[in-house]
């Protein structure tokens, strides 16, 4: 008997690092897209110097605020607080509309100041990378919500959520370090692969941790990481396509 207590003590430690995974993983989600948007949006915001259209400040709260609501729910799923992490699903479905709403809208945004600079062309092909980015939010998200009884299923695709919206963040330092100087403009699509990868690479993170702690790498992130790897390279052919600029450039005409 005592033995047998022991050996459960044991485990007890063991998987209490794991139950709290998840946790971690958002709250390093949050840091990559605080520290992402600090160059561009949060020290200028500071210091006066960011001047954006309403609907770029609501995009980035909401955005931002979606960290912060993921680090909250991982820790009540983590600390056994079960019934307060459902009481708030309900915040979290709110919170992702708007999310994708203003998502479309700051692209939107985006092609109209690109058009205003005579760049349209350029801002209708780039608009595929927001767009399909925020689709791919979504879908995850509604994937997850369909999922709210099977946990293992549910918290891998809210991470894959969170994930994919990390690259917009992660693309503003390559801008800081890397863009040439001149006026700005929207940027080729290929430079959007770069931020894209480095995102995925918390994914396989998680990826690894399944493999390690259950001897496999659970299916949503293999046909997840598949799928978000598959939107970010078909951005680039796409947004060539006379299909996408009639699609967005239809957008762009009816904003206008």
């Amino acid at each position: 008997m005592t033995t047998l207590i022991d050996d459960g003590l044991v485990r007890a430690r063991l998987a209490s690092p794991a139950r709290y995974f998840y946790f971690h993983m958002a709250m390093a989600c949050a840091v990559v897209a605080f520290l992402g948007f600090a160059p561009t949006y949060w020290l200028p915001l500071a210091h006066g110097a960011f001047h954006g259209s309403p609907v770029i400040h609501f995009h980035g709260l909401l955005f931002f605020t979606w960290t912060l609501y993921f680090v909250l729910q991982t820790w009540l799923a983590a600390s056994g607080r079960i019934a307060n992490h459902r009481s708030l699903g309900l915040v979290g479905v709110s919170l992702a509309t708007a999310m994708t709403i203003f998502g479309f809208l700051a692209s939107v945004h985006a092609m109209k100041q690109a058009a205003s600079i005579g760049q349209t062309d350029a801002g209708v092909a780039f608009s595929i990378v927001p767009l399909s980015g925020i689709a791919f939010f979504a879908v995850a998200f509604i994937l997850a919500i369909a999922n709210t009884r099977r946990g293992e299923i549910h918290k891998r695709l809210m991470l894959l959520a969170g994930i994919a919206i990390l690259d917009a963040p992660i693309a503003r330092w390559f801008i800081v370090l890397l863009a040439p100087p001149g006026p700005a403009g929207p940027p080729p699509i290929p430079v959007t692969l770069p931020p894209a990868l480095v995102a995925f690479l918390l994914l396989v993170v998680a990826m690894v941790h399944d493999r390690r702690t259950d001897g496999r790498v659970h299916p949503v992130y293999i046909y997840g990481g598949i799928g978000y790897v598959a939107v970010k390279l078909l951005n680039w052919p796409i947004s060539a396509t006379g299909a996408w600029h009639a699609f967005a450039g239809g957008i762009l005409a009816l904003a206008q």
